[in-house]
């Protein structure tokens, strides 16, 4: 098996069809996959779909790429593997249909091979058309990379390599690999299957050949057993992962697959076990954009976010909702970062006027044979989920689909539970009067307590309703209805329960819930990581504004992510890891005293409240603000130069939390927390002086492949190092040489400003540029900003890791 990067020599343009009108062909652009071509497209206030896709209008774009194709070629089989086209996908060679998916997150292969031109130049081309099918902001065109594949007729299938933890004993560990072997050709051929086995630092464990005879067009499963006397097992805390190598007599290249030794199990009394160790999951959702690069899959990226995450306090991550790209699973792998795995936001019905639910009926089970097949190989993968609020649910009809979907794929894999993320609000939704009728109060009483969604969680009616499709699970995930985290283990004994999506600000409540219930094994936040679209749902209104949860134009991302877009932590994401009980030190917040004294007219329970970790607020001298301080204690202290100027009690605003009236005075402000009596830890803010410019990349060495890229964090600090949040001004980046500017942002929620600019405003002191390099050297990166001096940052570009086309390349 040869494996081809196909990400480069593309273009793209507008479409273009026989029956266009004559005139100038629309022209095409030089790009480089994965690519979001919605991203650069102008947004404004009259697009179609509002804020759900963050302003942006629909689109409909063709990618071409031109490439010749060996003579020696002929007679093997030649497939396309397009991990992610967003959306409605159609493939064309040589202007002859070829292929197509529905799905814009289903990995698929295209079977060029009767399309091909030998010795000669061939064109493919993909049409894609995205536009008001999706509740966020998707992206359009080939956001994920594209590969070729090269076999010859007896070979082994797509996907073919599945790696299974038979049992782990405690001597040893059993692991079976199953090899699908295809033979395209007329003849009958006996081949030979090799199998080697690779501990995590790269010594041979095992190794096992194992002849196949298969007849002209048929495929044969060969089944392998490895006995592996003590072998490193992974795991959150541990990640080990170990390598086969499968080589058929007839292949020229082998096919690499990692893999983890582990088991996975769930059960009402004792929760989740990884290899029979209990573990909570610390869960965030996340969507697949990814900032200023839009909806690109580029590999570097998916990886950086999962490094972050990590390092906040999370141990999981939930596909929201859609398959998760492979390089995220690849990261998730390394890095010990546990994955709910999900497949469909949307079944039968519709949310959007043209999304999945119109194909759905089609394409479902090819579409979760894909998921499985992509990513079962994973150990980071823990569950599947088979949806998300899917309004079906509280039907018997709904409830036959959840157990077809669900038994499907216990077929595809059995190793794993499988779960789906209930919204039982949704589920009720025609009953509304009489559920609030049966939980006491009304509609706006409940929204006022902020407990709505769980109160109608636990009424009876949401209980009959979801009890049929929830019977499917072996999980069964609630959205917002953590009422019947301890209600349910005693009405639903044998019931496996996760929080799959629950409100940032509740972390204080809801954490203590789950460690108290056995039947609880995690809690999954919306959201992780600040995505575009949905635009200002955690966002907060004051007087004057508009009140409404979807805001106006410009308003851009979510702005309800623990971390920014830019990677930056959030005041709640301290606040949780303090939760999480990871963080042992307390944390000082400062409420924007710009608004102080003003009403907020909207704050829904995605929001945190509207503050920063800055004592530098110039021109609000001798004016009142409220800090906040988040600790696991009894009591906070304020001191303000050793003077101690406040004191509360933690708990009264939220659990973990003590909110101190204040005076704004320069200085530097120590927060002291107490148990019981005794200091139980501080930290400080100073006030910051004059704003420097300071630009960190997170890598100084890059390769010049399709994955990698390099991220420079844009900060006004002072002379000192401290953060000047409070004196933004625009910056402008620079690249030459071996690179270019793939993205430029700051976190701000706000903003017309555009992604492929060379100049943003910072936001709270921060901007982030990201580089891309095109070919080995260095690469220059000036940034500028008017009145301070100019920062240049040298990056060196070395040769791609996996060589380039047209060299082959092991998977």
């Amino acid at each position: 098996m040869a494996v081809i990067p196909f990400n480069t020599g593309w273009t793209y343009r507008r479409p273009m069809g026989p029956f266009a009108a004559v005139g100038e062909p629309a022209p095409e652009k030089p790009v480089h996959l994965p690519h979001d071509a919605l991203r650069d497209e102008q947004r404004h206030a009259d697009a179609p779909a509002k804020g759900a896709q963050a302003y942006y209008p629909h689109g409909a774009f063709t990618y071409l790429k031109t490439f010749v194709v060996p003579a020696e070629w002929e007679g093997q089989i030649v497939r396309l593997e397009i991990e992610g086209a967003y959306r409605r996908a159609q493939v064309f060679l040589n202007d002859e249909f070829a292929g197509n998916r529905a799905d814009g997150y289903a990995r698929f292969f295209v079977d060029l091979t009767p399309y091909l031109k030998f010795g000669a130049e061939n064109v493919l081309r993909i049409e894609t058309r995205a536009g008001e099918d999706s509740r966020w902001y998707s992206g359009a065109g080939l956001h994920r990379p594209i590969r070729l594949h090269l076999d010859r007729p007896v070979h082994v299938g797509p996907d073919g390599v599945q790696i299974d933890t038979v049992r782990i004993e405690p001597d040893q560990a059993v692991v079976e690999v199953r090899t699908q072997v295809l033979n395209a050709g007329i003849n009958t051929r006996t081949t030979r299957v090799h199998t080697q086995i690779f501990a995590p630092d790269g010594a041979v464990l095992d190794q096992l050949g194992t002849p196949s005879t298969l007849a002209g067009g048929e495929q044969a499963v060969v089944r392998q057993r490895f006995y592996l006397p003590e072998p490193a097992l992974w795991s959150p805390g541990s990640p080990a992962l170990h390598r086969a190598q499968v080589v058929l007599d007839d292949e020229d290249a082998p096919s690499d697959v990692s893999f983890g030794i582990r088991t996975v199990t769930v059960d009402p009394r004792k929760g989740l076990r990884i290899n029979g160790e209990p573990v909570l999951l610390r869960g965030a959702c996340i969507h697949s954009d990814n900032g200023p690069l839009g909806a690109a899959a580029v590999g570097r990226a998916d990886e950086r976010r999962i490094e972050l995450l990590q390092a906040a306090g999370f141990n999981a991550v939930r596909a929201a909702h859609n398959p998760l790209s492979k390089a995220t699973l690849d990261a998730c792998d390394r890095l010990g970062m546990l994955v709910m795995d999900e497949a469909f936001d949307m079944w039968t019905r519709f949310k959007t006027p043209y999304d999945y639910a119109a194909e759905f009926p089609q394409w479902h089970l090819e579409d979760l044979s894909a998921l499985v097949a992509k990513d079962r190989n994973h150990p980071s993968v823990i569950m599947y989920s088979i949806g998300n609020e899917i309004i079906e649910t509280g039907t018997p009809h709904g409830a036959r689909w959840a157990r077809r979907l669900a038994e499907h794929v216990r077929t595809l894999d059995p190793t794993r539970p499988v779960t789906n993320g209930v919204n039982a609000l949704l589920a009720i939704i025609d009953e509304m009067p009489a559920a609030l009728e049966e939980v006491g109060g009304g509609l706006n009483e409940l929204m006022a307590g902020g407990d709505f969604f769980s109160s109608i969680s636990t009424s009876r009616i949401a209980s009959d309703r979801i009890e049929e499709s929830s019977a499917a699970l072996d999980v069964l995930g609630l959205n917002y209805a953590e009422g019947r985290y301890a209600p349910d283990a005693q009405a639903y004994p044998h019931r496996v329960i996760v929080g799959s999506e629950t409100f940032p600000s509740q972390i204080g409540r809801l954490w203590p819930m789950i460690v108290q219930n056995p039947n609880v094994i995690g809690d999954f936040t919306w959201t992780g990581w600040d995505y575009l679209g949905e635009v200002g749902i955690g966002s907060t209104a004051y007087d004057g504004e508009p009140t409404s949860l979807e805001r106006e134009f410009p308003f851009l991302t979510a702005w309800s992510g623990d971390l920014d877009i830019t990677g930056w932590r959030r005041p709640v994401s301290y606040y949780r890891e303090i939760v999480f009980g990871l963080r042992s030190e307390p944390y000082i917040a400062v409420q924007r005293p710009a608004h102080h004294g003003r009403t907020i007219t909207h704050q829904s329970p995605w929001a945190w409240s509207d503050a920063v970790s800055s004592w530098s607020w110039p021109g609000f001298e001798d004016r009142p603000v409220v800090v906040e301080v988040y600790a696991d204690a009894d009591e906070v202290a304020l001191l303000l130069d050793g003077t101690e100027i406040g004191r509360a009690p933690v708990g009264t605003t939220r659990p973990y939390q003590a909110d101190i009236p204040a005076v704004y005075r320069p200085g530097e402000l120590v927060a002291v927390a107490y148990r019981n009596g005794s200091e139980a830890g501080r930290t400080c803010l100073s006030t910051a002086g004059t704003p420097q410019l300071q630009v960190t990349s997170d890598r100084s060495h890059l390769k010049a492949d399709d994955h990698d890229l390099a991220f420079l964090t844009i900060e006004l600090r002072d002379e000192n190092g401290i953060l000047v949040p409070a004196d933004d001004r625009e910056v402008t980046v620079a690249v030459s040489g071996s690179g270019v500017l793939a993205g430029l942002c700051s976190a701000q929620p706000r903003t017309e400003e555009r992604f492929d600019s060379g100049s943003w405003r910072t936001f709270d002191g921060r901007a982030l540029a990201v580089v891309r390099p095109t070919a080995t050297g260095s690469v220059s990166v000036v940034v500028t900003s008017a009145g301070l001096p100019e920062v240049t940052v040298v990056l060196q570009v070395g040769p791609a890791r996996d060589g380039a086309w047209p060299e082959h390349v092991r998977v």
